[in-house]
């Protein structure tokens, strides 16, 4: 094994050059070559990659984001080309094996979240050697106990947790935190208890509002005039109400999930007649630095992938189990997400604190 590539997929996350970092310094030490693929599988497709050096990871460890540039719209099995004026969607699969022969890379390392590692899945079915990272703020992956980026956007959403409660406790206000997550509510759930937060809704459990007003009215009625909820971004009703921020036809996701936080905000003003204030948190739990388990897990997962490719464990996917990092069947990660089960230990615990979920 003289070259590899390495390419950065779907979202960003906390943690990203932290893998690309650990890829370039372990196939390093192998006297192996190391590419990185600039945007996403856009980069393969469009032969867009450039050779790793020390100069390009110096200093990346503690960065967000990816150096290398990162796209969720770009399958190269459904590439969006302009012929004639208009839109046409073609295969670019045997395109991105050219490309790969024609610089003489012999596996590739592909970190990313569900979307991002069917792709790569996809990929491997072609004889092209693959390996994956996963990676996701949502932590939703199966096959796994962690995805890198979790733990950074759970501390970024207790640390807005702990700053609600202090106004909240000062206006006698109900305070929402609105998370990410999509239809997993590990970010709710994980930074709710870290939190202190009286309610967490998950998308898991469907929420009733008479729950959510029997859980206030009683902290009122034991003299605390203020609550926090934190909300999953695909929270739902007990009657499957998803709350859609907008349809996005160009994307693998066809909606995107949003606006569960204003709106309880509203309901509840309009039953309880108590003062609302809802906080969407978005984007600024994929931003910036990593915490230092995310560092770690990354740089742990990069090492991993490129020992992995050295041994030829191909269509492969790292993952963290019982705190070992182990190789699983790529094939097994794509398809069914990792969803907080009703009888998650967490949950129990939440319940035996007094903490509502909305059931």
């Amino acid at each position: 094994m003289k070259t590899i590539a390495v390419l950065t997929g779907g979202g960003d996350c906390p943690g990203l050059n932290a893998v690309i970092r650990a890829v370039y310094k372990t196939a390093h030490s192998a006297g192996i070559a190391v590419y990185g693929v600039k945007n996403g599988f856009k980069g393969l497709v469009e032969d867009d990659l450039s050779l790793l050096d020390s100069e390009n990871v110096s200093g990346i460890l503690p960065r967000g984001g990816t150096i290398l540039g990162t796209t969720n719209r770009d399958n190269p099995f459904r590439y969006q080309c302009i012929e004639h004026g208009k839109i046409v969607y073609k295969d670019m699969s045997q395109q991105i094996l050219f490309n790969l022969k024609q610089r003489d890379i012999e596996a590739l390392i592909v970190i990313g979240g569900d979307g991002t590692l069917k792709i790569a899945s996809e990929i491997a079915d072609l004889g092209f050697p693959i390996v994956g990272v996963p990676k996701t703020i949502d932590n939703d992956l199966p096959k796994t106990e962690r995805t890198f980026g979790f733990d950074t956007a759970v501390s970024i959403a207790t640390e807005a947790l702990d700053r609600l409660h202090t106004t909240a406790e000062s206006h006698h206000r109900v305070m929402i935190l609105e998370v990410m997550g999509r239809y997993a509510g590990w970010i709710a759930l994980h930074s709710g208890i870290a939190g202190g937060a009286d309610c967490i809704l998950i998308p898991e459990i469907s929420f009733k509002w008479d729950s959510i007003i029997d859980k206030i009215k009683l902290r009122q009625q034991k003299g605390t005039l203020f609550s926090v909820i934190v909300v999953a971004e695909g929270a739902k009703t007990i009657n499957g109400e998803l709350s859609v921020a907008k349809i996005v036809n160009n994307s693998p996701e066809k909606i995107r999930l949003g606006g569960i936080g204003n709106k309880i905000a509203h309901e509840l003003e309009n039953l309880l007649a108590v003062e609302c204030r809802s906080t969407v948190l978005g984007h600024l739990q994929r931003g910036g630095s990593p915490t230092a388990f995310d560092r770690v897990l990354a740089t742990r997962y990069g090492e991993a992938a490129v020992n992995a490719i050295i041994n030829k464990k191909f269509k492969t996917m790292v993952a963290l189990q019982n705190n070992e990092i182990v190789l699983v069947n790529l094939i097994d990660v794509v398809g069914a997400p990792y969803l907080v089960s009703v009888t998650h230990d967490l949950i129990k615990t939440g319940r035996s604190l007094g903490i509502s979920f909305g059931d």
